[in-house]
C-alpha cells in the first residue's frame, strides 16, 4: 500500500493481524516519501504482527520516478523473503504487486482497488494511463478482491470485466466494536462523524437540520465531528441558517467516542465505496440515516429501503423527522441492521475468505 491512512489502512491492519494470528508470516511495503509522526505510530503498532518486516520504497502519489524503481525493489524483496502471496492495496499497491510479477517468480499477485484507480476520470490524462495499466496488468493478476458489489460493478464499467478470478469480500469489524454505545444523557439528536467537505454531504445535512423539530416543539440538535478544508465555509453556512446554537463542532474525534454524543448517526454522503463509519455506527447499536450511494445499501441489507437519495435536503429532513417522531421504529430497524452486519461484516469472516482465496491460487 502507499499511505497508511483511512479505510484502506484499517483494512490492511485488520487483515495483517488476523493472518498473523493464524500463523502466517506477514510483511508490509509502504511509501517512504510521505510520512509523519502519525504514520510512524500506526506502522509501529503493526510491527508485532509483521514477522517479515515493514519495508519502505518511494511511491509517488500520482506518477514519478518511484513508479519504475519500486516494483523492481518489491520483486527483489519478494524473492529474498521467498514470498508466496503479493497482495496490493489501492492503485499504487496494486500496480507494484503485479509489476513485481513480471520476469517470473513463484509469488501470486492479488489486488484490492479500495476505490483507488476508479477515482480518476477516464477522460483525464492520469485516468487514461492508470486504466490502461489496469487492463495491461490483468494477466499478472491472480485475483481481484472487491470490498463491495458496488466496487466490482464500477470497476467493470470503467476498466472492463476482470479476466482473472474476482471475489466480493466485505470489510469487517472486530468483536469489541459490536459492544453497544449508549447515548450520553445530554446527547444531541443526531451525530455526524467524518471529513468536513462537500462530498460528505455536510451542506445538505445543515440544510436538512433547519426545520427538524422534536415532538415537544423544540428544534433538533446535531453533533458535527470532523475537520477538513471546507470547515470555514461550513461554519458560515451554519450561521446563515441560524443554526449556530443547535450544532456543536468538537473537531476531529474518534468515531466510537462520538457515537455516545448523538442518538442517531447521519451519513449524508454524496459518494462512497463501503464506508467504515456506517458499519461502526450500526455495530455500536445506533440508528443510522444514510444515502443510497456506493455500497451503503449492502451494509443496510434488509433495511436498504430506508436510504435516502444523495444531495436531497428535503428527503434527508424527512428521514430525520421520522426518527424524531418515532424513535422506537428506528430502534427496531436498527436491530434488523445489526443482525445483518453481525453476520456479514466481521474481521474473522473477511480474513478467512481472503485466506481461502490465497490458498486457492497457490500451486
Amino acid at each position: 500500500m502507499r499511505a497508511p491512512v483511512g479505510g484502506l489502512f484499517r483494512h490492511v491492519a485488520d487483515l495483517s493481524r488476523a493472518l498473523a494470528a493464524e500463523g502466517h508470516a506477514v510483511g508490509l511495503v509502504v511509501d517512504s516519501i510521505a510520512n509523519d509522526s502519525q504514520t510512524e505510530a500506526r506502522l509501529t503498532a503493526l510491527l508485532p504482527h509483521a514477522q517479515l518486516g515493514i519495508h519502505r520504497f518511494p511511491m509517488p502519489r500520482v506518477l514519478g520516478a518511484g513508479d519504475f524503481s519500486a516494483p523492481l525493489a518489491v520483486r527483489k524483496l519478494a524473492r529474498q523473503l521467498d514470498i508466496d502471496v503479493l497482495h496490493g492495496h489501492g492503485a499504487k499497491g496494486g500496480f507494484y504487486a503485479r509489476l513485481a510479477r513480471l520476469g517470473g517468480g513463484k509469488a501470486v499477485a492479488l489486488y484490492t482497488p479500495h476505490g483507488g484507480v476508479l477515482h480518476y476520470p477516464p477522460s483525464s490524462p492520469t485516468g487514461r494511463i492508470f486504466h490502461f495499466l489496469e487492463r495491461a496488468l490483468m494477466r499478472q493478476t491472480g485475483a481481484i478482491i472487491f470490498e463491495s458489489a458496488y466496487a466490482r460493478k464500477t470497476y467493470a464499467a470503467v476498466i472492463g470485466e476482470p479476466t482473472c478470478k474476482s471475489a466480493i469480500i466485505h470489510n469487517g469489524l472486530m468483536p469489541d466494536e459490536f459492544i453497544p454505545v449508549p447515548p450520553d444523557a445530554d446527547a444531541a439528536d443526531f451525530v455526524f462523524v467524518g471529513e468536513l467537505r462537500s462530498l460528505k454531504g455536510i451542506f445538505t445535512l445543515v440544510e436538512a437540520l433547519d426545520g427538524a423539530i422534536r415532538p415537544d416543539g423544540t428544534p433538533a440538535t446535531l453533533m458535527l465531528a470532523g475537520d477538513g478544508t471546507e470547515r470555514d465555509v461550513l461554519v458560515a453556512a451554519i450561521a446563515a441558517h441560524g443554526l449556530t446554537d443547535r450544532i456543536t463542532m468538537p473537531g476531529a474525534q474518534p468515531a466510537r467516542a462520538m457515537f455516545a454524543r448523538g442518538r442517531c448517526a447521519v451519513v449524508p454522503s454524496l459518494a462512497e465505496s463501503l464506508p467504515y463509519v456506517v458499519l461502526e455506527a450500526a455495530a455500536a447499536n445506533l440508528p443510522v440515516i444514510s444515502t443510497q450511494v456506493g455500497g451503503i445499501g449492502e451494509i443496510f441489507g434488509p433495511t436498504a429501503s430506508s436510504l435516502v437519495p444523495p444531495n436531497n435536503a428535503v428527503a434527508l429532513r424527512a428521514a430525520m423527522q421520522r426518527f424524531l417522531d418515532d424513535p422506537a421504529v428506528a430502534r427496531t430497524e436498527m436491530q434488523m441492521r445489526l443482525a445483518h452486519v453481525s453476520a456479514e461484516f466481521s474481521v474473522a469472516r473477511m480474513a478467512g475468505s481472503i485466506e481461502a482465496l490465497y490458498y486457492g491460487l497457490l500451486p
